[in-house]
This record gives C-alpha cells, sequence and structure tokens, in this order.
C-alpha cells in the first residue's frame, strides 16, 4: 500500500442499538483526522438497507442486535458485499464470541470496553486487509485453526449454531427460559426447542445437566 493509500480517508459506518454508543463511536472516528462515519444503523435490518444504499469502507457491528443476532447479520453482509470488512464490537469476552465473529465473515472483534487507540488500530488493520485481533486471542484462533477442531467439550459446543450458542451462554449466565425468551424476543416453547437441540449435541440428558455444563464452560471461558 503506498503512502498515498494510507492518508486515504476511511469512510466507516456504525451498527449498534444504543444510541449512545452509536454518537459515542461516531465522534471518535471524526476526531481521528482519517476516519469519516457516513452513517448510522440501529438494527440488522436499516443495516442491510444503509449498506446497499452506501458501502463504506469498514463496518461495525455490534454482536448483540434487537431484531437478529449481529452474526446473522455478518453473514447476510459477507454474501451481499464479499470486500467489506467488517469489525465486530460487543460487550462480550472475545473468548466467547471471536471465532464465531470470524467464522462469520467479520475481520476483526474488539470489546466494547477497549481503550480507544486499541478500536482505531483494529480499524485501520482490517480496512488494510488485516484481521484485528488481541494477541491472546490471535493464539487461540491459530490453534483452534492448528488442531483441526478436537471432540472436546470446547469443539462440541463450536457445533451449536449461533442462535443455539446464544440460548447456551444465557443458560450459563443463570437465565430462565422466560428470561431468555424476552430477551431475544421468542416464545418459551422456541426456546425449549433450542435447549433440546443444545441438550442433543452436548449429549446432556437433562435440564440440570445442561445448566451445570453451561455455568462451568462459561467460568472457565471467563476464567
Amino acid at each position: 500500500m503506498n503512502e498515498a493509500q494510507t492518508t486515504q480517508t476511511i469512510r466507516l459506518a456504525i451498527v449498534d442499538d444504543h444510541t449512545m454508543m452509536r454518537e459515542g463511536l461516531s465522534l471518535f472516528i471524526e476526531s481521528t483526522g482519517d476516519m469519516h462515519c457516513v452513517w448510522t444503523a440501529q438494527n440488522a435490518a436499516e443495516a442491510v438497507s444503509n449498506v446497499e444504499r452506501d458501502t463504506p469502507d469498514v463496518l461495525i457491528v455490534d454482536i448483540s442486535l434487537p431484531d437478529r443476532s449481529g452474526l446473522e447479520l455478518i453473514k447476510d453482509l459477507h454474501l451481499l458485499r464479499p470486500g467489506m470488512p467488517v469489525l465486530a464490537v460487543s460487550m462480550h469476552d472475545e473468548k466467547l464470541y471471536a471465532q464465531r465473529a470470524l467464522k462469520s465473515g467479520a475481520k476483526g472483534y474488539v470489546m466494547k470496553n477497549a481503550p480507544q487507540k486499541q478500536l482505531a488500530q483494529a480499524i485501520r488493520r482490517v480496512a488494510s486487509g488485516g484481521i484485528a485481533l488481541s494477541e491472546e486471542m490471535s493464539e487461540e484462533v491459530l490453534k483452534a485453526f492448528s488442531s483441526g477442531g478436537s471432540a472436546s467439550s470446547k469443539g462440541v459446543v463450536a457445533d451449536l449454531t449461533d442462535r443455539e450458542f446464544e440460548v447456551f451462554q444465557m443458560i450459563g449466565n443463570g437465565q430462565s427460559t422466560n428470561q431468555i425468551a424476552e430477551a431475544m424476543k421468542l416464545s418459551t416453547k422456541t426456546v425449549d426447542v433450542h435447549k433440546m437441540n443444545i441438550r442433543n449435541k452436548l449429549n446432556l440428558k437433562d435440564g440440570s445437566e445442561l445448566t451445570f455444563f453451561a455455568f462451568r464452560w462459561m467460568q472457565d471461558k471467563q476464567a
């Protein structure tokens, strides 16, 4: 990349359902000197419409959106605009979602509590064609790919769909079926179906075993 390209303004867009987050990110982007926020969206449907109208150089997507999973949105956008780099941001620990974000088509993952300098570096890195992860997570991803995917419990959890994994995580955080249904805007019957599918994939005999497994898995990942 030549010097003229490196000094070119990076056109960004933001997808996040929290107004303060969108406005804060937009203000920060405008303050960098080499980035410009072209639009923001508060949900997945609005994001798809905006991308079709005005494709940015880099799209910042929150993993948790009100109308659908941010991971599912990233998959759709990867098909719609394969050449558009997507940087996933989330309040969730990258150990839980970074690999899933990359598999969905994202080029990087940054936690919302990361320093602004780290976010700016991640944006510039994905804009130039690179992958943006923390050093620790980069090692985790390399290990996962080099191992070829073992049959451990970690590997089995990786086989859950994104929606199932969201339910699994909420179970591990102690949320009830009603709470999960309300948070994900699903019926309790649909949540129960997800739980049944999770139990089958993880070879767990009942709900109590699932709750215990999910809790222990979350504790191990956050340790």
